[in-house]
C-alpha cells in the first residue's frame, strides 16, 4: 500500500532499448485526440522504451489496430491511420525492418476519422424455443437506425440479450453470427445479429471441489442451489455470497457443467480455496477526549470442518487520559456455528468481561450470551437470544450491584453498497430488551433503534449526503435502579462529536447520570478532492433525557466540525475535529478523532 503518490512500476529495461518522441494528429475532430491517445501505446508508453527498431514497429503495429477499433467505438468506420517513424511510413519499415535517420525517433501519428456513421438497417434474428419471446425489436436492446453507429454500442446490445435467456433458464445462449457491413456510399452502418438460445436447464446434481478441511456436504447445503428448479444466474450469486460470508474460503468458483438429460440438468461444481484458519488481528483508535485505544483478536476458523469460528479478544481503552485503574480494559471469547436449523441460521455464544471508566461512572462486568441469527434475505436480519448481565458500579448514587437476566431480539437492514464506506443505501437497526435484575427485583424493557442513510449528488459518487438518527428508551423503575452502563448516556466519537466520551445527559451536583431516554443526529457532506483525499463537514446533535421519552422542550447539545479521509484499499482513515457548542463539565474546547472506515 503506497500512503502517498502513486507507486511507480517497476520493470526490467528491454535490451537495446531505442528512444522515441511521439506526437498524435487528428484531423477535422479534436474531440477525439483525448480518446485516442488514450488507446495509444505509443503515446502512453513513451518512456517505456522498445527493444530495438523490431520493437518501435511492432508496437506501431499494435497502435494501428488500436486506433482504428478506437475510431470504431465513436461510429467512424472510414477513418485511416498513418503512422510515421522520421518519416518512414510503418508499412516500409515493417518491409525493411529498418528506421533510418536520427535518434531519438520522431513518430508521427496522423488520424483522418472520416464521417460519423449511423446506424442503418438492422436485424435481430432469434432461433430456438424461447426465440419467439425474445423481442426482435432493435430499439428494445439499445439499437435504432439514425442513431451513432458506435461499436460498443452493438457489443452492449449483444451481452443485454444474452444476460436475458440466462435469467430465463438458458444457460447457453449466445450470438451465433454477426454480420456488419459499412456502405461508405451512405455513412451507414447495417447490422444482423443471430441469436441462439440453446436448451433451457434445471439445476443438476451440485459437487464440490477443493475443499479439504471443510465437509462438502456443508459446502453445498450451505450453498442452497435449488437442484431441479430453473437454472438462474441470480441464485448463483446468492449461492457464492452465501458461501463467501462464512469467511472460511478465500476463492468460491461456481462451475456449469453441460445441459444433459431429457429434463435438462445441468450440473454445478462448487471450487472453494480454503482460508489459513488461523488468524491474528490489531487495531487501533485515537482521539483528544478518549486517549488512544488499542485491541486484538486471535482467530481459529472452521474449527470442526463445518465453518465454526472460535474468537478470543481483547482491547484498552483510554491510554494516556487515566491512570492504570481508570483506564478500559475488555476482554471475551466468541463461539460461532453456521447452519443451524438451516443454512440462514447460525449460532452464536459469547462470555466476555470488561471495565468501563468514563467521567460518569466505573462499572465492572460479566457478560453470558447466546443468540441465534437468522438472515431472512440479503439485506434483513434478525437475531434473539438470552443473555444474564452481573456488573458492579460506583457512579453519583453510589456502589451498587446488579445481576440482570434478559431476552434481547433485534432486526438490522444493510443495503449499503460499501460498509465501511457508503455511498447509498440505507442501515437501520433495532432492539427491544426486556431484562429481569434479580438482586433488586426490578423489571425494565430496553429499546433502542438507528437509522443512517447515503445519498450520492452525481454520478462519480464524489459528492455524498450523509445522514444518521438515533434514540432509544428505557422502560421500569427510577435512573439509580439501572445499571449505569446501561442508562443513555451521549457524547464522544460515535455520537456528538466534540464533547467528551458519555458526557452529555442529565447531571446531579455536576456529575452525569444517565437517563432514560436519548435522541441523536448527525449529518454530513463528503468530497472526495482526489482519488485518495476527501473532505467532509459535519454537524451532531443529540441529549439524553431523565424520563423514559425525550423532552424536546430541553435543547440539543450540538457539536460542528470538518474532518479530512485518506482512501486505502481496506477503507477510509478518518481523522476529525470537532468544536462544542454547548460545553459543560469535563469538556474539552475541542477534540480530534482518528480511526479507519467513515464515522456512521
Amino acid at each position: 500500500m503506497t500512503l502517498f503518490g502513486e507507486k511507480e512500476v517497476q520493470s526490467d529495461p528491454a535490451p537495446d532499448p531505442l528512444a522515441y518522441t511521439a506526437s498524435l494528429t487528428v484531423s477535422g475532430e479534436d474531440d477525439l485526440t483525448a480518446g485516442l491517445e488514450a488507446s495509444s501505446l505509443l503515446i502512453t508508453r513513451e518512456k517505456q522504451r522498445p527493444s530495438g527498431r523490431s520493437g518501435l514497429i511492432s508496437r506501431g503495429l499494435t497502435d494501428l489496430d488500436r486506433l482504428v477499433a478506437r475510431l470504431y467505438t465513436t461510429g467512424h468506420y472510414g477513418g485511416t491511420v498513418k503512422i510515421d517513424f522520421n518519416g518512414t511510413s510503418l508499412q516500409t519499415a515493417l518491409e525493411t525492418g529498418d528506421i533510418p535517420g536520427a535518434r531519438p525517433v520522431k513518430v508521427a501519428i496522423n488520424v483522418t476519422p472520416g464521417p460519423q456513421f449511423t446506424f442503418g438497417r438492422i436485424n435481430i434474428n432469434a432461433a430456438g424455443k424461447a426465440g419467439a419471446s425474445l423481442s426482435e425489436d432493435p430499439g428494445s436492446w439499445g439499437l435504432s437506425s439514425g442513431l451513432p453507429a458506435k461499436s460498443g454500442d452493438i457489443l452492449v446490445a449483444e451481452g443485454r440479450i444474452v444476460k436475458t435467456l440466462r435469467a430465463r433458464g438458458y444457460p447457453n445462449a449466445k450470438i451465433t453470427n454477426r454480420e456488419i457491413v459499412a456502405d461508405h456510399a451512405t455513412n451507414k452502418l447495417d447490422v444482423s445479429l443471430d441469436v441462439n438460445t440453446g436448451f433451457k436447464a434445471r439445476f443438476g446434481a451440485v459437487t464440490v471441489s477443493g475443499a479439504d478441511i471443510t465437509d462438502p456436504a456443508f459446502v453445498a447445503r450451505q450453498a442452497m442451489i435449488p437442484e431441479g428448479t430453473v437454472y438462474s444466474p441470480a441464485e448463483l450469486d446468492k449461492a457464492r455470497g452465501r458461501l463467501n460470508e462464512l469467511g472460511i474460503f478465500s476463492s468460491v468458483r461456481l462451475i456449469e457443467g453441460d445441459v444433459s438429460g431429457p429434463d435438462g440438468l445441468l450440473p454445478i461444481m462448487i471450487e472453494v480455496s480454503e482460508r489459513k484458519r488461523h488468524v491474528i488481528g490489531a487495531g487501533a483508535t485515537w482521539s483528544s477526549s478518549e486517549g488512544f485505544g488499542v485491541e486484538g483478536y486471535w482467530r481459529r476458523r472452521n474449527v470442526f470442518g463445518k465453518g465454526e469460528l472460535l474468537s478470543l479478544e481483547g482491547s484498552v481503552g483510554r491510554i494516556g487520559n487515566a491512570d492504570l485503574q481508570a483506564m478500559e480494559y475488555s476482554t471475551r471469547i466468541a463461539f460461532e456455528k453456521p447452519g443451524v436449523f438451516g443454512p440462514t441460521t447460525k449460532f452464536t455464544t459469547s462470555l466476555g468481561a470488561k471495565q468501563e471508566a468514563p467521567d460518569a461512572y466505573t462499572s465492572r462486568s460479566v457478560t453470558l450470551d447466546a443468540y441465534l441469527v437468522h438472515d431472512f434475505n440479503e439485506h434483513l436480519t434478525g437475531r434473539g437470544g438470552a443473555k444474564v448481565y452481573y456488573s458492579q458500579e460506583d457512579d453519583v448514587f453510589g456502589e451498587n450491584e446488579y445481576l440482570l437476566v434478559s431476552l434481547p431480539a433485534d432486526l438490522t437492514f444493510d443495503n449499503r453498497d460499501n460498509k465501511l464506506n457508503p455511498s447509498k443505501g440505507i442501515f437501520a437497526a433495532a432492539s427491544l430488551e426486556p431484562a429481569y435484575d434479580t438482586l433488586n427485583s426490578n423489571a425494565m424493557v430496553f429499546i433502542k433503534a438507528t437509522v443512517s442513510s447515503y445519498v450520492a449528488l452525481d454520478e462519480a459518487k464524489r459528492f455524498i449526503l450523509a445522514g444518521k438518527i438515533a434514540g432509544g428508551s428505557i422502560l421500569g423503575p427510577s435512573i439509580e435502579d439501572i445499571p449505569a452502563s446501561q442508562r443513555f448516556i451521549a457524547g464522544g466519537g460515535g455520537s456528538i462529536r466534540g464533547y467528551a466520551y458519555r458526557n452529555v445527559g442529565p447531571r446531579k451536583n455536576g456529575q452525569v447520570t444517565g437517563g432514560r431516554s436519548l435522541l441523536e443526529v448527525s449529518g454530513e457532506i463528503r468530497v472526495r478532492m482526489t482519488d485518495t483525499i476527501g473532505m467532509v463537514g459535519f454537524v451532531d446533535a443529540g441529549n439524553a433525557y431523565a424520563d423514559s421519552t425525550p423532552d424536546l422542550s430541553k435543547p440539543l447539545k450540538i457539536g460542528v466540525g470538518a474532518g479530512i479521509r485518506y482512501f486505502t484499499p481496506i477503507g477510509p482513515l478518518r481523522i476529525d475535529a470537532a468544536v462544542p457548542l454547548d460545553p459543560e463539565k469535563d469538556d474539552p474546547e475541542f477534540a480530534l478523532y482518528v480511526g479507519l472506515s467513515q464515522a456512521f
